[in-house]
């Protein structure tokens, strides 16, 4: 079976047992053409779906390009970026990766009314809003917390959220069809358990939550995001809606979603969930949902078989079907072992430079044996008994410092390597994150055996 029918075939089953009136996938990966599909009434490529919480997302990323730009410090009490009535003391971090405690929504029953606050409403009731939790106690998703980010980005911008968002991600992105009020929707259902009725839900505008939930998107645009959130430097290589290094940083998990499984963590708004196999692989991305719809929308990163700027989105109009969320999970999984990236022949490199020949090979420190090794013109290390598939230590030489190294990745991230030379220029000890790495094995106190 060819990839693309097999992909087919994924989607048309998720659609038909979950009884999905319109269901929208796309792959976006770098080494092939976009791969697009829609099956059920009313959809075709150019179609737009609720993204719901994936919206998140993008907020996020406008956050970081504030705190890229100095406007803001992720430990920044948000009172002092937004003018709040209550929980001024909250930072613009904990709120980002739900560590604030703030309650789920604003204050009143919006998802009985479907009448959301403007932002004046908004701010106005924050003082009504509780604190469920103590900050930085656990996660505790919030919508709230992400429509007051929104809020705050588009104070610092000098104009609206959805002004940022399309200035500042969307048109540098080429993001065309993601939009806050959609040009072709489709509507969204809630089905019937118990017969085949499926009854459309209203259309709403949320207001001032927008920026945590009101997003629309074709399937194809959807993906191309996810791709840029597991490999922006294929996706944006300039840098120019957000640095690879600091996608990278909201990558890194702040904390678990479920106590009990600890199963997927969430970082700086977005979830990360490893996958399960003998291989480093992880989704980055987010779910979503609104009334009538449901969405997933993640990158693929790490394994083997796993081809550059990877990302799948899956947008449907029902309310009910969790299939939909499982769905791109099981598409990255497919493309990497039914049409994995091609192999890149190896070809020969430049030898390490002359200055630092002498730090490679295996060295030993805290009892155990490490290799150093001179690979894409940068100083690597690992760990002899080390899996194979975990990645290295990388480091960068510090500028000024000739035998001075910072660990950029991986083990010890962020900590110095000294090298010591002896009186002919050879390197002969080492420190790394102080401790002593010597050619033969010794003990703290000296003694070598």
């Amino acid at each position: 079976m060819r990839p693309a029918q097999r992909y087919e075939r994924m989607a048309r089953r998720v659609q038909a047992e979950g009884r999905v009136p319109a269901l929208s996938v796309a792959v976006h990966r770098a080494d092939r053409p976009l791969w697009t599909f829609q099956v059920g009434e009313g959809v075709d490529a150019a179609s737009q779906l609720r993204m719901g919480s994936i919206t998140k997302t993008f907020t996020a990323v406008l956050v970081m390009q504030c705190r890229d730009d100095g406007l803001l410090d992720l430990d920044d009490r948000i009172a002092r970026h937004l003018p709040v009535k209550a929980h001024g003391e909250l930072t613009i971090g904990r709120m980002l990766s739900h560590l604030s405690g703030l309650q789920r929504e604003p204050f009143g029953d919006v998802w009985d009314t479907m009448q959301a606050p403007d932002v004046e409403g908004l701010l106005g009731q924050l003082d009504r809003a509780e604190q469920v939790l103590p900050p930085g106690r656990r996660f505790h998703y919030s919508n709230l917390a992400i429509a007051l980010l929104g809020h705050l980005v588009g104070r610092l911008r000098g104009g609206t959220w959805e002004q940022a968002l399309r200035e500042r991600i969307l048109e540098p992105l080429g993001l065309y069809d993601i939009a806050v009020t959609p040009q072709r929707p489709v509507v969204g259902y809630q089905v019937d358990a118990w017969s085949d009725y499926a009854h459309p839900e209203p259309p709403d505008d949320f207001g001032a939550i927008g920026p945590a939930a009101q997003l629309w998107s074709t399937a194809a645009d959807l993906a191309r995001w996810a791709a840029f959130l597991a490999d922006p430097r294929g996706m944006d290589p300039n840098g120019t809606v957000l640095s690879a290094a600091t996608v990278e940083e909201m990558r890194v998990p702040q904390a678990v979603t479920e106590d009990a499984l600890w199963a997927r963590a969430f970082g700086l708004g977005l979830i990360v969930y490893p996958q399960p196999g003998g291989e480093r692989v992880v989704h980055v991305g987010h779910d979503g949902a609104m009334p009538g719809f449901l969405a997933g929308a993640y990158g693929r990163i790490g394994g083997s078989g796993t081809p550059k700027a990877l990302g799948v989105a899956s947008l449907g109009s029902s309310g009910t079907t969790g299939a939909i969320l499982e769905l791109p999970h099981e598409l990255l999984a497919a493309v990497a072992e039914h049409d994995p990236a091609d192999i890149a022949p190896w070809v020969p490199g430049p030898q390490a430079p002359a200055r630092y020949r002498s730090v490679l090979g295996r060295w030993w420190g805290e009892g155990f044996e490490y290799a150093f090794s001179w690979r894409d013109g940068t100083l690597h290390a690992r760990a002899v008994n080390a899996p194979a598939k975990w990645p290295p230590a990388v480091f960068a030489p510090v500028d000024g410092e000739p035998d001075l190294f910072r660990t950029v990745s991986g083990r010890e991230a962020g900590e110095l390597l000294r090298l010591t030379r002896d009186e002919n220029g050879t390197i002969v000890r080492m420190h790394w994150a102080t401790y002593r790495f010597t050619r033969g094995q010794e003990a703290f106190d000296g003694h070598r055996f």
